[in-house]
């Protein structure tokens, strides 16, 4: 409309114009021929009588005039439409260039308040992950860890992406059921430091932060990096499109893969089954999380029970017991074995172990079967088959792990039927460029046959093979690992192999002495992960004293010795009871496969007749 109106203002005085020249010629008729002209419409028509030419040129022009203005619009609003969008793109081509700068300035500044009327609701900002890793590995466990740590060694520019569903960085998970607990820091639970038995300090944490790249970061860094996604759970597995997706929907593509999942752990069904209220007084432990729930728990409960004989509910038991003196905490410990770890002890051990157990201030109820549990009048009441009633304020359900194999079904990835996790060969691969490392692989050891194996020094091995493996090495999983518990400062052991109270045994022991120790131990090694001290030496570097007598033992005196595990007159496995740092021997007596005439010799081999 503006534009029409501008061109009626040009058009307009030459509407006039003719207008007035239209005029003056009927005045010059009149006075030509003296009479008034009659000015009616049929005058104004085309035709030649009296002045119809001027008439004609004035329609000429005023069309003419129209014709134009509507052609000046058109072209005008065109116009305008044009330069109208080239300058929404350019503002939002600036919009998004500036959009970091102020998403930094967000991030600094205070929020607005929501009261008020300028208040703008802040957007939140999406962080841009990687669409691509070299090196992914899904689980952000010990095995992970030790697999980032072995990539970047032998590929000092690697870029390894790990992937966790966990809010926590990369732990060791010993610690959590151990020294913890004798920690005498009262925010423990917060800073996750410990000493260990010989005093020093140490964090549970592999790295610091600031060890890690930034996952935005990791494409760009020149040298590459480790960057851990924390909080993201892989729900999908193409192993035909080398890429994943996670919890979110985000897809990310690898070159190579590590599946670390580790594993859950199991509840028993009669729990289960019990409901909500039995549910949430219910601990599953095995994260920092269930650390500090249960450390919390222990100090505002009256009374606790673990359900489980095994490695995880011994230690509990034991680093509860010692803490219900000072805070009034009553403790038990059912299993439905005669004797703590009795699945792995042979059964005189196993019966010393309950008494240790028993004199840490834990209840011990053994040949304890769970029938049902139940909720009632503010407690939780634990039924035995026997008939044996136990009532309690809390459970710890210890009683063992299921491997996390959710990624089999999308990935075609084959699972063992019998010891479960993901089925690998002897170079820990599930096709050829995803590996398998941890609780979750079932492997293929050279010396044993197929095994899975859920300790922290198999986790550090296996992740440390997988590794290499994913750089290029092609070497088999043949090294032993080990494994460790303690019961406390004072009683501590090593095992290696299959070690299985159903297999035939072989005990050696000696009187112990005041460095026979897990305290001791670590001091000589420095760490209290005694893995960590672990080395690869030959056994004819030590000095074995084959010449010593093997001196009398006290009846139920199991102060320190080698338990042998036989199958087929073959020692398969090895533990090593108060016996430390000599865990190559063992290693190099099961790689070797021989038959031995007399154990009692070969126990010699560790020394555990020194003084």
């Amino acid at each position: 409309m503006l534009k029409c109106r501008a061109a009626w203002r040009r058009l307009a005085p030459l509407a006039r114009a003719s207008s007035t020249l239209c005029r003056q010629n009927a005045k010059r008729a009149v006075l030509r021929n003296e009479r008034r002209p009659d000015l009616n419409c049929s005058q104004m028509s085309t035709a030649p009588s009296g002045g119809g030419r001027e008439n004609t040129l004035y329609v000429v022009l005023v069309g003419a005039a129209c014709l134009g203005g509507g052609v000046y619009a058109y072209r005008t609003v065109l116009g305008d439409k044009q330069r109208y969008q080239e300058r929404i793109s350019e503002i939002a081509s600036r919009t998004r260039r500036v959009e970091p700068e102020q998403q930094k300035v967000q991030t600094q500044t205070e929020p607005a308040d929501p009261d008020s009327e300028t208040a703008v609701e802040p957007t939140p900002v999406v962080p841009v992950l990687p669409e691509h890793a070299p090196y992914l590995l899904i689980g952000g466990g010990t095995a992970s860890f030790a697999a980032a740590r072995s990539i970047r060694a032998r590929d000092p520019r690697a870029r390894v992406l790990i992937i966790t569903d966990e809010q926590d960085l990369p732990y060791m998970r010993p610690p959590l059921s151990k020294e913890l607990w004798f920690s005498d820091d009262p925010a423990v639970t917060e800073t996750l430091r410990f000493k260990q038995w010989n005093g020093k300090e140490r964090s549970i944490y592999f790295q610091p932060p600031s060890f890690y790249v930034d996952p935005v970061e990791l494409t760009k860094v020149e040298n590459g990096g480790v960057a851990v996604m924390t909080g993201k759970k892989v729900v999908h597995m193409d192993v035909r499109g080398n890429k994943v997706r996670l919890c979110d929907g985000s897809e990310i593509t690898y070159d190579k893969c590590l599946i670390a999942t580790g594993g859950i752990p199991r509840n028993m069904q009669v729990i289960e089954r019990a409901g909500e209220e039995v549910t949430k007084r219910t601990t599953l432990f095995r994260k920092i999380d269930d650390f500090k729930s249960l450390e919390k728990i222990s100090r505002t409960v009256k009374s606790i029970t673990i359900i489980g004989g095994g490695f995880l509910g011994s230690e509990l038991a034991c680093a509860l017991g010692r803490k219900s003196a000072d805070v009034g905490l009553e403790v038990m410990q059912m299993f439905p074995e005669k004797g703590n770890m009795g699945k792995v002890l042979p059964e005189y051990l196993s019966n010393w172990t309950t008494e240790k157990v028993r004199r840490e201030g834990v209840q011990v109820l053994t040949e304890a079967l769970v029938k049902n549990v139940n909720f009632k009048e503010g407690k939780v009441e634990i039924k035995l088959k026997d008939g044996r009633v136990v009532k309690t304020d809390h459970i710890v359900a210890a009683v063992g792990l299921e491997p996390n194999v959710d990624l089999a079904t999308s990935g075609g990835l084959e699972v063992d039927s019998d010891f479960g996790g993901y089925r690998v060969n002897a170079e820990l691969q599930a096709r050829s460029n995803i590996w398998v490392a941890g609780d979750a692989a079932c492997f293929y050891d050279i010396k044993l046959g197929r095994r899975r194996v859920e300790h922290h020094d198999h986790a550090v091995v296996s992740g440390r093979l997988a590794g290499e493996n994913m750089t290029g090495a092609s070497k088999p999983y043949w090294h032993q690992s080990m494994f460790w518990s303690d019961l406390g400062p004072d009683v501590g052991y090593e095992a290696i192999g299959i070690v299985d109270s159903s297999l035939p045994t072989v005990g050696v022991f000696a009187k112990a002495t005041a460095k026979d120790t897990p305290k001791a131990a670590t001091e000589q090694s420095g760490t209290g992960i005694r893995s960590e001290s672990e080395t690869e030496a030959v056994a004819g570097k030590m000095s074995p004293t084959l010449s010593t007598p093997i001196p009398p033992v006290a009846k139920d005196d199991y102060g320190k010795g080698v338990i042998f595990y036989l199958r087929d007159n073959v020692v398969v496995g090895i533990i090593l009871w108060n016996v430390f740092n000599r865990m190559p021997i063992a290693r190099k007596i099961i790689k070797d496969g021989e038959q031995h005439a007399d154990l009692n010799e070969v126990a010699k081999l560790f020394n555990i007749h020194e003084d």
